[in-house]
């Protein structure tokens, strides 16, 4: 399946099938009552989603939005959860999946503890690079949205891009 930036891949509180990106990029928001929203996640190509839908079925926890075009696989979870029962060894697969962004959270922990809002803005630059090399990271997420993702308010990441 092919999604344009700005698509919507599923809805919070929705209940659905899984999915693989194959390539682009996504975000995950969680929708306040108020319609605000808080940058959750973003998922980069070869991640499974919802993660914790891997092992069992639950409901979408946050909205999942392109923020690149992007290509998804579509995983019917009747499909995958008979897989898992039929063949035990897949339990490997899904613990390598989450320890996969068990890593790229610790690296995000590692981005917002450090001192200062340019180190916190570079490190983020840096990772983003890593996985995208030809785009900059403030051309695909607001400012507000790297706050959210380093633990700054928008005011000062603002300020920390000009000193980059």
């Amino acid at each position: 399946m092919l999604m344009a930036k700005g698509e919507i891949l599923f809805r919070q509180g929705e209940e659905g099938p899984l999915f693989r990106l194959d390539s682009g990029l996504l975000k995950i928001v969680r929708v306040h009552e108020d319609g605000s929203q808080v940058l959750l996640n973003l998922i980069i190509p070869g991640e499974v989603i919802p993660h914790h839908s891997l092992t069992s079925p639950n409901e979408y926890n946050g909205t999942a939005i392109a923020l690149l075009p992007c290509e998804i696989t579509r995983i019917e979870p009747q499909q995958w959860y008979r897989s898992l029962e039929e063949d035990p060894s897949k339990y490997k697969e899904v613990a390598l999946l989450l320890e996969s962004k068990l890593r790229m959270m610790q690296q995000r922990i590692n981005q917002m503890s450090t001192l200062t809002p340019e180190g916190k803005i570079r490190k983020l630059q840096n990772w983003f690079a890593n996985y995208f090399p030809d785009i900059q990271i403030e051309k695909v997420l607001t400012q507000e949205e790297i706050g959210q993702f380093v633990g700054l308010r928008r005011e000062t990441v603002n300020r920390a891009l000009k000193k980059l």
